[in-house]
């Protein structure tokens, strides 16, 4: 992932509510899988590994973020236990059919929490976020970011 894919997530997550954060994760999933498919296609065995480790952290996330007291919760689990075994067996056998079972698995979760973020309009989980507001500047084509309010109150609640 670039830094500004990474710069361009923390921005998200600072700006967040509850369901918006679980699509983030299956956002940054996607893209570590689509990154490890790529290195596993180009022989880099050790931009696979930390690939696939990034992507089975964000399935990690996910499974330690599910609340037990629902009955999809463990449904749920079972799917993500799949996943996590299938980018295992990816490194062990640097094929790229597990990668591809993991998506098949993650991309529909994915799209249906989307669905559920559209509708729920509750508070970001983080107060006290810097605002970030992008716009254009003098330079010919170039946005660049501001942050407002610099230095009054810094620092995140969660």
């Amino acid at each position: 992932m670039t830094n500004e894919q990474k710069q361009v997530y923390t921005l998200r997550i600072s700006q967040a509510n509850k369901t918006e954060l679980v699509v983030i994760l299956y956002e940054m999933f996607l893209d570590y899988a689509a990154e490890a498919k790529s290195n596993l296609e180009a022989g880099d065995r050790a931009a696979l590994k930390l690939s696939l480790n990034k992507a089975r952290g964000c399935v990690n996330e996910l499974m330690e973020s599910l609340h037990f007291e629902y009955e999809v919760a463990q449904n749920l689990m079972q799917l993500y236990l799949y996943v996590y075994r299938e980018l295992l067996k990816c490194e062990m056998r640097k094929d790229s059919v597990h990668i591809e079972n993991a998506l098949k698995v993650m991309v529909p979760l994915k799209e249906a929490y989307a669905t559920i973020s559209a509708g729920d309009d509750s508070a970001p989980v983080m107060s006290n976020a810097q605002t970030v507001v992008a716009g254009l500047t003098y330079g010919r084509n170039d946005v660049n970011e501001s942050m407002a309010d610099q230095g009054a109150s810094r620092g995140f609640y969660v």
